[in-house]
């Protein structure tokens, strides 16, 4: 009876093998290659296969011929196994190991400055209370205690475990009244500092009126002696025989003619 035989998968590359074949492609330069392409450390000398894109290692690094060791063109024990036509190719390692190393250090260094920073997101904030739901907080021992009994008679109406009882408090109950209690041992101080407030208030109200009325007062007198000083300069002076000729009202008789009436009159 015929018992069909599986499919044979690609095999491992092997690191060195012993073979006087040679590929028909032409021979590889490593310098040719971009330093990411390739792999010059002893232990693992490898480059990228041009035809089947896959790493492969390099054989005899210390002989005079290097070639890459014959391989398969898919992936290990999963793609058939097809060899691939870049098996024992010739290869000119032109490249030492510390100029490889440096221009692979400094390709590290370019490729790291062209990536982003890396974005750090603040996590959102929870939405505010709404104003009509927020509750004041007390500034004084009678809203605090004000607050305190209207939480006990709407607490203790509730039919939940966690209730305010005869003895226990709840954690809004415990909250009240420890802000009772502290604005309670708290109050006398604050009275005294609210009079002496109010006292230092008081004196600079009265500095601050006292010194805007003499401000005042020295403008408007500043501005009087002015107009004073204006009307002074302005007025007529009095005392000569013509300015007070001129200014007394006579008056001229019937059927007279002034002589200083018209241009042609004898002299």
């Amino acid at each position: 009876m015929f018992v069909p035989t599986l499919e044979p998968t690609a095999r491992m590359r092997r690191s060195r093998t012993r073979t006087s074949k040679v590929s028909a492609h032409p021979v590889l330069s490593v310098s040719t290659l971009n330093p990411h392409q390739y792999d010059l450390r002893p232990a693992c000398a490898s480059l990228i296969c041009p035809d089947c894109k896959t790493w492969c290692p390099i054989t005899g690094t210390q002989a005079k011929v290097q070639k890459l060791v014959p391989h398969h063109a898919g992936t290990a024990r999963e793609d058939k196994a097809i060899r691939c036509s870049g098996s024992n190719r010739r290869v000119i390692v032109d490249v030492t190991y510390e100029a490889w190393w440096q221009r692979l250090q400094t390709g590290f260094a370019e490729t790291d400055g062209r990536r982003p920073a890396r974005h750090h997101y603040k996590p959102l904030p929870a939405p505010a209370k709404p104003v009509a739901k927020m509750t004041p907080t007390p500034v004084n021992t009678a809203d605090a205690l004000t607050a305190y009994r209207e939480h006990l008679k709407k607490c203790r109406a509730r039919s939940t475990a966690d209730r305010c009882g005869s003895t226990r408090r709840c954690a809004d109950g415990a909250r009240l009244a420890a802000l009772y209690e502290q604005l309670k041992r708290t109050q006398p101080r604050r009275d005294r500092e609210h009079q002496e407030d109010a006292r230092v208030d008081a004196l600079l109200t009265r500095y601050r009126v006292a010194t805007a009325t003499k401000n005042t007062a020295a403008e408007w007198a500043r501005h009087r002696e002015d107009t004073v000083a204006v009307k002074k300069a302005t007025a007529k002076r009095s005392g000569t025989t013509v300015e007070e000729a001129n200014n007394a009202c006579r008056i001229r008789p019937a059927e007279t003619v002034s002589e200083f009436r018209g241009p042609g009159l004898p002299l």
